[in-house]
């Protein structure tokens, strides 16, 4: 060997250093080189391979209505590999060049994932056969034989790394071991099973496992608590190349490969490769209305285009939200085996120091004061809860865990949160790893208003303990309806309970502020209230406040409405409309005041959910006290509507119709129409330049379905006026 390619082998080792004998094996991707021969010393001369027990062939059984795949649930695939779940048994059957002879011939199998593959870590795992399966450890025994062939059956141990492995079948002689040739047709896919007890993720319930692992589309609530809104959402976790996405993005996380069959570490790294914040990773969020360059979070139908166009380009995607963020979390979870579903919370606490209580400021005419008021409260935020073992806890606080791909705080140092037991934030148990006290405040918190007098003091006007956190909702198991299921992370509201929990919460380090060194006196015998008149995009509608004088006193009052234009998160961009009006409250009476609100006044500065934001305060003129209150409010939207033409039978050609009116006094420009359907089609975008007012666009397309039963199509139309317009139809695909 010349001096210049032995420099060049030393460049191509990674660095070592001092405190581990190997470089970190965190890549399914890399592969090392297997010996085809492992000599045990010098080889005679006669020595011929061909002499003894050798591979022809492997059948993994892995197509779809084949066995493996039919009993391991993952038919559903779209992928020509072999994909099992772990700690259940499979099939295989290798054909040798003669007759099996157990007495004399000895041969093994080795599974290989990752460059540094080691036996204690689990990355090399020889198995020999023998007569009996051990239950969720690794093993195989011989089921059948016949002619050269054998069947073997295959037990993975049920806290295996979850992968993509490398098979080879080794054969023993007298001078050394004989390897199969490296081939990538027989590599494996093992991933979480909750039909497994031993697996961290079992789950006991099958209607629970068809929707939480099994269904590859699901229901996004938004709006806000007074008028919820319902989209669908695509998750396509086994649409083809999915899966290899997802392992690319614990790649991407730099997840040591040991580390790969815990859930817990899997969704702690994955909360934070899902936004881009601080390691490059999938979705770029985009909260501030312009979306250059990329795509709006509201045009999104699904989670595939985002993974496979991170997977190819290896750049973040632009843009999401927090659906987008958990509608991608959601896809990794169910594509890996981990049961998964997509959570609203509304009216949620961005409390950004987390002392349990959101600031909002008023000045002293009583209106807020946006220089100082920091902390906002989301119209909804969606995050995701999986299911799993928590051996690291105490008992009783596995299940379901709070995560969230969503960039809001950092968590040791990155964008990341969860995962969070649900049962833990519920009784205030929030000591326990990881973001409990963050989850916590944005489902109890209390909204305190406060005003600063003119010689300095702090005068609390209102404290709200019920608004933050009223609704927390998810898709039911089975349907497309609404599961409430606000008490897995609450007890009643004013409950014994509630408040213990409260303390224990507070006693384990969630800062919650006194409020005693402020004079907090409110105004008792008054209360206001007000309705917002529900409206479509581009109408006029009113706001009705109501005072309820329930004294025998009679009061005149200062009453100021402010509507603004929101972000879904609470935060303000302009203050569209200004009304003070006076009024006077008679004893033991109410009296209702309306406001009407033109839609030439909203319409120039809406944001892309069409949200808004109305506060109203009056001070009481005799004694000086303020009332305040807030809600939010989001317009009606115009759908799409989808048809079908012909007959939808699998592996035939379909028409699918998309119209769409326009409902607004203007024409809609450079609108993009998106549809996609798992199973029936990948997603087909199409441009139109102009959709003048009224009129109708009608767009017709074919396509092939491949998969038959009932699917889902889903639309989407976005332009810069117009946002957030979805349609979908059920359709029933006829086997051919």
């Amino acid at each position: 060997m010349s001096e210049t390619t032995n420099t060049n082998e030393e460049k191509k080792k990674p660095p070592l250093n001092g405190r581990r004998a190997l470089p970190p094996n965190n890549s399914n991707d890399e592969e090392n080189e297997v010996p085809e021969m492992e000599a045990f010393g010098l080889i005679p001369r006669g020595f011929n391979p061909k002499d003894y027990l050798r591979v022809v062939d492997i059948h993994m059984f892995k197509e779809p209505h084949e066995i493996n795949k039919q009993q391991h649930h993952t038919d559903k695939y779209y992928g020509p590999k072999l994909i099992v779940r772990r700690g259940q048994p499979f099939q295989i059957q290798i054909d040798f060049n003669r007759p099996y002879k157990p007495e004399t011939d000895r041969f093994w199998l080795e599974y290989l994932i990752g460059r540094y593959p080691q036996q204690n870590k689990g990355t090399y795992i020889p198995i020999l056969v023998g007569d009996v399966l051990k239950p969720g450890e690794w093993g195989a025994k011989i089921t059948h034989k016949e002619n050269n062939s054998i069947r073997l059956s295959i037990m993975s141990s049920a806290t295996c790394i979850v992968g993509k492995f490398r098979l080879y079948v080794a054969v023993w002689t007298p001078f050394g071991i004989l390897r199969t040739q490296r081939n990538s047709a027989i590599d494996t896919y093992i991933l979480f099973n909750p039909w497994c007890q031993q697996d961290a993720v079992y789950l006991d319930d099958e209607k629970e496992r068809e929707e939480y692992v099994l269904n590859d589309v699901g229901i996004v609530f938004h709006g806000n608590i007074n008028d919820i809104k319902v989209r669908s959402w695509s998750y396509g976790q086994f649409e083809e190349n999915i899966l290899d996405a997802c392992l690319f993005l614990m790649d991407k996380a730099e997840l040591e490969l040991s580390g790969r069959g815990n859930p817990i570490k899997i969704c702690r790294v994955a909360s934070a490769v899902i936004n881009s914040r601080d390691d490059n990773g999938v979705i770029a969020g985009s909260w501030d209305n312009t979306y250059t360059y990329g795509v709006p979070p509201s045009a999104w139908t699904g989670s595939v285009d985002i993974l496979l166009e991170y997977y190819s380009s290896k750049q973040p995607v632009r843009y999401g939200q927090c659906w987008v963020f958990a509608g991608v979390f959601n896809t990794f979870l169910r594509c890996l085996g981990i049961p998964a579903r997509l959570i609203t919370n509304y009216s949620s606490a961005h409390d950004n120091n987390a002392n349990l209580q959101l600031d909002f400021f008023l000045d002293d005419e009583g209106k807020l004061d946006t220089k100082i008021t920091k902390d906002s409260v989301w119209n909804y935020h969606c995050w995701n809860e999986a299911w799993m073992t928590r051996p690291d806890l105490p008992v009783g606080f596995g299940g379901w865990q709070v995560v969230d791909g969503t960039p809001q705080e950092t968590s040791d140092g990155m964008y990341r949160c969860g995962p969070a037991s649900v049962q833990a934030i519920k009784h205030g148990h929030v000591c326990f790893p990881f973001d409990a006290p963050f989850v916590y405040a944005e489902v109890n918190s209390d909204i305190v208003y406060s005003r600063r007098e003119k010689n300095g003091t702090q005068v609390i006007e209102k404290i709200d303990t019920t608004h933050i956190g009223q609704l927390i909702v998810t898709k039911e198991v089975g349907g497309d309806g609404m599961m409430e299921i606000t008490e897995e992370y609450k007890f009643q509201e004013g409950s014994a309970e509630e408040r213990l929990a409260l303390e224990t919460a507070v006693m384990y380090g969630v800062k919650k502020q006194t409020t005693q060194d402020t004079r907090y006196q409110p105004q008792t015998d008054v209360d206001m209230d007000f309705q917002m008149q529900k409206a479509v995009l581009g109408s006029d509608f009113k706001v009705t406040i109501t005072f309820r004088n329930r004294s025998h006193n009679y009061y005149t009052a200062t009453a100021y409405l402010s509507g603004n234009i929101v972000f879904y998160t609470g935060v303000t961009k302009t203050e569209f409309k200004k009304h003070t009006f006076s009024v006077q409250l008679k004893p033991s009476s109410s009296s209702p005041f309306d406001v009407v609100i033109k839609s030439s006044e909203y319409m120039s500065d809406l944001l892309d959910q069409a949200s808004f934001h109305f506060f109203v305060t009056a001070r009481i003129k005799e004694t000086g006290k303020i009332l305040a209150t807030q809600k939010a409010m989001v317009l009606e939207i115009p759908t799409l509507r989808i048809k079908t033409k012909g007959e939808m039978v699998a592996d035939k050609e379909m028409s699918v119709i998309v119209e769409f009116t326009n409902p607004l006094k203007q024409t809609l420009e450079n609108v993009t129409l998106r549809l996609e359907g798992p199973g029936v089609l990948r997603t087909m975008k199409k441009e139109f330049r102009q959709i003048p007012a009224n009129s109708t666009l009608i767009w017709e397309l074919k396509c092939i379905p491949k998969r038959p039963g009932l699917r889902k199509l889903i639309a989407s139309l976005n332009c810069n006026a117009l946002r957030h317009v979805y349609g979908e139809l059920n359709i029933q695909i006829q086997k051919p």
